[in-house]
């Protein structure tokens, strides 16, 4: 079983910023799309943002022209720049990847990062 790791969630006032980091911790996988989704106490989870392997990015509503997603696939590593954040950004923020090795491709979850936005 994998696990992607995440790094970077934390306490911070509104307006400011964060930025996530998650790593696919092994080199034997081809790295697909790969996302990152959030949930709040008593919701659903949400898709945040998606890169697909050929760079192309999607965003939600609520984050769009805050938050940016990018990937460096030398480090095996997708970042969020969360910047302006604002208290209902307050959730668990968990990494999705989509991890082939031959012909078999499933799709992976990080064990969350906490990001509370509060004075």
């Amino acid at each position: 079983q994998v696990q992607l790791v995440e790094f970077g969630g934390g306490l911070v006032q509104p307006g400011g910023s964060l930025r996530l980091s998650c790593v696919v911790p092994r080199s034997k996988f081809i790295i697909n799309d790969m996302g990152w989704y959030r949930q709040a106490p008593g919701k659903q989870r949400e898709l945040v943002a998606s890169v697909t392997v050929t760079n192309r990015k999607t965003y939600s509503d609520s984050v769009k022209d805050r938050f940016t997603i990018s990937r460096d696939n030398g480090r095996r590593t997708v970042y969020l720049q969360m910047d302006n954040l604002k208290p209902e950004d307050t959730a668990v923020y968990y990494c999705n990847a989509d991890l082939q090795w031959g012909k078999v491709t499933n799709n992976y979850w990080g064990q969350g990062t906490q990001v509370t936005v509060s004075s």
